[in-house]
């Protein structure tokens, strides 16, 4: 699950990074890096965060 997570984030940093060379217009490069957010707060608020409270110190006792 959490490398899930990472690579969720990995990829929402990388799909900016790869529209800059497949499109020269504005609307297209903005569309991409606000997917890209989208993508990486998916993977960080929603899967990392909730494996990271299955796995909590707190929890264990």
């Amino acid at each position: 699950m959490r490398l899930v997570g990472v690579l969720l984030a990995l990829a929402g940093w990388l799909l900016p990074l790869v529209a800059l060379s497949l499109t020269q217009s504005t609307g297209g490069r903005f569309v991409a890096t606000v997917l890209g957010i989208i993508i990486s707060l998916v993977g960080i608020l929603g899967v990392l965060n909730k494996a990271h409270l299955e796995h909590a110190i707190w929890k264990k006792g």
